[in-house]
């Protein structure tokens, strides 16, 4: 179980877990992102492989401020190999100008799933831990001041929980990242909003809220540590 806030230590997870891993991650950075990136694009883990058009690596800059993580891929991203287009997407792009930042400029966008279950159905918990190992990577190489969790199965997936969303909301919860705990903040998924238009509140409650604990975090970095 991980350390995040008072639900468990993600490391004990199993993020390196073998000598390959290890071997990978004494890489230099552009080659341990390269080699990640390699390895998501001929993944074959598990069943989803048969069914995907193209798996979904993330998109932004590598050190971005933030770092948005989603459950998986719908059809509008298995189709173009990026995450959140579509209308749920364009909504996400309207969030994040909410509160002055940019998908291009200020985060980067990921998932918990790299693949489409079909049909868009809920991944299945063991696709999940066939593939979190590739999201672990990538929050050590992005390094990003907050990470903010989109969804409820990005939310237990990340934080090892089985509490709903609506208790997890609100509170500062941590990930155990190599150079450091980050900050996770927990919020609706943009295509939940688009069916729950009432809730649109609520999110923007969470946003403001991480937008104050992402500068927090800013602030504890060494003098000098633009993160980048």
């Amino acid at each position: 179980m991980a350390r995040v806030g008072d639900v468990g230590d993600i490391r004990d997870a199993g993020y390196i877990g073998d000598a390959e891993d290890i071997a990978r991650a004494a890489g230099t950075e552009p080659d341990r992102w390269l080699q990640v990136r390699q390895e998501v694009g001929s993944c074959r883990r598990c069943g989803l492989c048969e069914t995907r058009q193209r798996t979904v690596f993330g998109s932004g800059p590598q050190h971005a401020r933030w770092m948005l993580i989603g459950e998986a891929p719908g059809a509008d991203e298995d189709a173009s190999g990026e995450p959140f287009v579509g209308m749920a997407g364009r909504l996400l792009d309207r969030m994040l100008a909410s509160i002055g930042l940019s998908r291009r400029d200020d985060v980067f966008i990921t998932n918990v799933l790299k693949c489409r279950p079909p049909g868009n159905r809920n991944p299945q918990p063991l696709e999940a831990e066939t593939c979190s190992p590739y999201l672990y990577r990538q929050i050590d190489l992005v390094k990003p001041d907050l990470l903010l969790l989109l969804g409820r199965f990005a939310v237990q997936s990340v934080l090892k929980t089985d509490s709903s969303l609506a208790g997890l909301r609100g509170r500062v919860h941590r990930y155990a990242a190599a150079d450091g705990d980050i900050p996770v903040v927990c919020t609706y998924h943009p295509a939940y909003l688009l069916r729950n238009l009432p809730e649109k509140k609520k999110s923007w409650e969470d946003l403001c809220f991480a937008v104050d604990v992402a500068a927090r975090q800013r602030a504890l970095r060494p003098e000098g540590d633009t993160g980048s």
